[in-house]
């Protein structure tokens, strides 16, 4: 009897851990399921979030590519404010270019850096400018944001000859751009980093243009 007892506990013992071991695995396979479904929503927001800045700086001009994919990366410290490589995004109709977004930097803005998207047309006129980040006084300098005003629309429809070069300035130093109420070093940091895509953009036109490898049929 004792021997039967002793079996049975054993079996007993034996059954709820290979119970315990179906749960905990069960559970580990939710687990990893719901982290692959959240990982792969989290992937695709992201993306779409993306794709919405990039789009905003495009205005509308017609593309049939992805612009996620077809980037470039270059550098130039002086001209697009930052010594690390700068994404360059190609928007080409049916292979064709149509324009690039240019991801540049104002370096010299109040409280720091100030990340800048800047979408240029193929005849170097800017069909939008947005801010990505920046550490900018709130209520003064933030109003560069398009949330927070419509000082940055001014660039749109602008180009290194309109107005001319050494018109690039807030009005303060004799320029054509409006400077921000209280806020002056802010807005003439992104107006420096604007033109001075432009430059770049006009300097390196035809390789940020070039066709892609393979055409569209």
């Amino acid at each position: 009897m004792d021997t039967g007892r002793a079996e049975s506990a054993m079996w007993r013992g034996l059954r709820s851990a290979l119970i315990l071991t179906a749960v905990t695995t069960v559970a580990f396979g939710l687990v990893v399921l719901v982290h692959e479904a959240t990982r792969a929503r989290i992937v695709a927001s992201e993306r779409a979030s993306r794709v919405a800045q990039l789009e905003a700086v495009l205005g509308g001009i017609a593309h049939d590519n992805d612009l996620l994919a077809d980037v470039t990366y270059v550098h130039d410290p002086a001209l697009l404010g930052t010594t690390r490589p700068v994404p360059v995004y190609r928007a080409r109709h049916k292979g064709r270019p149509a324009a690039v977004v240019i991801a540049a930097v104002a370096p010299d803005g109040y409280a720091g850096s100030i990340r800048l998207l800047v979408g240029i047309d193929g005849a170097g006129t800017i069909l939008g400018v947005r801010v990505v980040s920046h550490h900018e006084t709130p209520g003064l300098g933030d109003a560069i944001e398009e949330r927070k005003s419509d000082w940055i629309h001014g660039f749109t429809g602008r180009s290194l000859v309109d107005p001319p070069p050494e018109r690039w300035k807030v009005r303060k130093d004799g320029g054509d751009f409006d400077q921000l109420t209280g806020a002056t070093v802010t807005p003439r940091a992104v107006v420096r980093a604007v033109s001075a895509t432009l430059v770049y953009f006009e300097q390196h036109r035809a390789e940020l243009l070039a066709a892609p490898a393979t055409m569209p049929p």
